[in-house]
């Protein structure tokens, strides 16, 4: 690995190229995580608990193999992980707009590339957020960190509203095949970095169920990182519930067009820009530690703009609120990725992140499936209200720990013993 000057990641053969891979790969995202709801609400007819179901269905794999992901991801180069990932996915997706050329589309077939998506999307994540600290310097993390979630604050800008135009245009299904362009894109760059990653020895393996048990313990045996993990595991359950909703709610409770739900969207996210760029000289004014409870709880309320739209007026209600998340959701988790990356040893990493996953992500497809129940049962408006509640009381595990009154993360495994 090359050890460019600290500060000039930019010259970085290896993180420029892991950079647009990551970039072009979150505009991918962007383009189907707009379009594959609204070809489910408009073209297939889908309602609350089939909306519910079908995000669900996009996250469900992180509960299911979320575990083991990580040690498997340990064993392998997650070079090669990330290059299958983006072609496998970009060719599962792919049969959606074929299937709708044909005549044949249906949303079990939407189900199941979701489905098949979301365990792809495992194994990839995985493997992402362990490739960082491989190509570069320890110091230079926090840095690459910030930049990697800047550019993807600029897809989150960008992508709804060019998908909005796509699918005024095109349509729905081919503007996820354009995803699967950007996906292919995304292999070609990740292909072209040179560093050589060691291989894992086969010789050093021990039981799965072993390996898992190290990620976890690592990350549910630092006080820390445990309350960390609470608070986005309620935090992505309650948000899963209003999300799952949320492209029905706007389409046909508030009435937006394909071109105003993408600037709500694209305009929102100029939070996330601001927090990219502002979450160093936030974490040094507040400090380091206070930054993650503030973040937490400013997000949680801010997600009380979303039913608050149905009564307020709805555009800048939306604009507001999402301005307000993405800041506050990127500044989150520039902080607490990169202490948990920093303090994590690298043969870990994989099982480390895999751990976390399982714990924060594994609640989203619970609270999915039970926003589409609630918002068959209750009515979609009372839904968003009780998950809007939750979100605020999902900052609880932060703001009642030592994380309140500390300006510093600790830096070293040993510098902070358990004391909760």
């Amino acid at each position: 690995m090359t050890s460019p000057r600290p500060g000039s990641l930019w010259r970085h053969h290896d993180f420029r190229q892991l950079w647009m891979g990551d970039t072009v790969s979150v505009f991918g995202a962007q383009f189907v995580g707009f379009a594959m709801p609204l070809m489910a609400v408009q073209l297939l007819g889908a309602d609350a608990f089939e909306m519910g179901l079908l995000a669900a269905l996009e996250s469900l794999a992180f509960l299911l193999i979320g575990l083991p992901a990580g040690a498997w991801v340990d064993r392998w180069r997650k070079k090669r992980v990330l290059v299958l990932g983006d072609l496998s996915r970009a060719a599962l997706l792919l049969t959606l707009p074929v299937a709708w050329l044909l005549d044949a589309l249906t949303m079990w077939q939407v189900y199941v590339v979701a489905f098949g998506v979301g365990c792809i999307t495992v194994f990839f994540d995985v493997a992402n957020q362990s490739y960082l600290p491989e190509i570069v310097d320890g110091d230079q993390i926090s840095d690459g960190n910030g930049k990697l979630q800047a550019s993807q604050q600029a897809a989150f800008v960008v992508g709804p509203a060019a998908a909005s135009v796509l699918v005024r245009w095109f349509g729905s299904p081919l503007t996820i095949a354009v995803t699967s362009v950007c996906m292919g894109l995304s292999s070609l760059f990740v292909s072209r970095i040179q560093h050589e990653e060691p291989a894992p020895d086969p010789a050093a393996r021990r039981p799965l169920a072993t390996e898992i048990k190290e990620g976890l313990g690592f990350v549910l045996g630092h006080p820390l990182l445990r309350r960390i993990v609470a608070c986005t595991g309620l935090t992505n359950f309650s948000s899963s519930g209003i999300f799952a909703l949320f492209v029905l709610y706007t389409v046909t409770t508030l009435g937006f067009s394909e071109t105003t739900l993408g600037l709500v969207l694209s305009l929102g996210a100029v939070g996330g820009i601001l927090g990219a760029v502002t979450s160093g000289w936030f974490g040094r004014l507040v400090g380091e530690g206070r930054s993650i409870p503030f973040a937490s709880l400013l997000g949680g309320i801010a997600l009380l703009s979303v039913p608050l739209a149905s009564i307020l007026p709805p555009v800048p209600t939306l604009l507001v609120g999402n301005l307000l998340i993405s800041w506050a959701v990127v500044v989150y988790n520039v902080v607490q990725v990169s202490f948990r990356q920093r303090l994590c040893p690298k043969p870990l990493l994989g099982r480390m992140n895999a751990s976390i996953r399982f714990l924060v992500w594994g609640p989203m497809p619970i609270g999915a499936f039970l926003g589409g129940v609630l918002g068959r049962e209750l009515g979609v408006i009372p839904t968003l209200w009780i998950f809007a509640v939750l979100c605020v009381l999902a900052s609880l595990p932060v703001l009642l720990s030592p994380l309140i009154g500390m300006r510093d993360l600790p830096r070293e495994l040993d510098a902070l013993s358990p004391r909760d």
